[in-house]
């Protein structure tokens, strides 16, 4: 993991009780899910999307990287409005995000824009499409209203606030994933108890962050306390769901399997 929105569920991992308990990595959402795929880990905070495409997976349903609404770190900026985008060039660190363009094209505006991978360079995105898909910490560092391409106006659209409108649900970004049950408690237990920590411990969370990476405290704290949100309850269940239907149900991804989630394997 590397982006800003992991710290709270990782704090415990890194500096709190649960340090130790097992060997701790950074990396890009993308290559935490090539990692799983490998069996280079055990475990990762992954793409929703991986869900379909790694059918063995098992979620544990004890934290996410979700929002409700506009998450601000998802961003789709165009240089025209978004039904009249035909190209879109994607930042693939987070394949869930990819995929959510997508839909959000067909589902709202009945079109297939085509994708272009680009670094996230946004000038350069913009360059060769009609519309640039910035995510994460780069997005962070943008401010949408001051926003224009050569000197022109742009549109620029919340991706989470889009799937709002058209499913009334939270959307799923990451979750926490397995390829192996040796000892689901012992997992389930140190990622509970990180999380937990680390929520707990916010501000502590807030004012480490802003030092390290720049950013003013009062909008990192905003953007960890209310733009993200990190309890996997029913309704983000809801979401998962509907979000790898209607991929499936555009050819984006195979049809997955029944969800797994590590909980089934702990005793009773």
């Amino acid at each position: 993991m590397s982006y800003l929105n992991t710290a709270p569920l990782v704090w415990g991992l890194a500096h709190g009780p649960q340090r130790g308990l097992v060997e701790l990595e950074f990396a890009t959402p993308a290559d935490c899910a090539e990692k799983l795929r490998c069996a280079e880990v055990d475990a990762a905070l992954v793409p929703t999307i991986e869900l379909a495409r790694q059918p063995d997976l098992a979620v544990v349903p004890r934290g996410c990287i979700a929002c409700d609404g506009a998450v601000r770190s998802i961003l789709l900026i165009c240089k025209k409005p978004f039904d009249a985008v035909e190209s879109i060039a994607i930042d693939q660190g987070s394949r869930t995000s990819v995929v959510l363009v997508q839909i959000l094209a067909l589902e709202l505006h009945g079109t297939r824009p085509a994708v272009l991978p680009h670094a996230p360079q946004l000038d350069e995105m913009l360059q060769a499409a009609d519309a640039a898909l910035i995510i994460g910490d780069p997005a962070l560092r943008l401010d949408p209203e001051m926003l224009e391409w050569r000197g022109q106006p742009v549109h620029v659209y919340d991706l989470g606030r889009e799937w709002k409108a058209l499913t009334g649900l939270p959307m799923v970004f990451a979750v926490w994933a397995a390829n192996r049950l040796d000892d689901p408690e012992a997992l389930v237990a140190a990622l509970t108890g990180s999380a937990a920590y680390g929520l707990d411990r916010i501000e502590e969370v807030v004012l480490a962050e802003s030092s390290r990476q720049g950013f003013e405290a009062d909008f990192l704290r905003k953007y960890l306390t209310h733009d993200i949100r990190y309890a996997f309850t029913a309704a983000e269940r809801r979401a998962m769901d509907t979000y790898l239907r209607l991929a499936t149900g555009q050819g984006l991804v195979q049809a997955p399997s029944a969800i797994r989630y590590l909980s089934d394997f702990l005793p009773a």
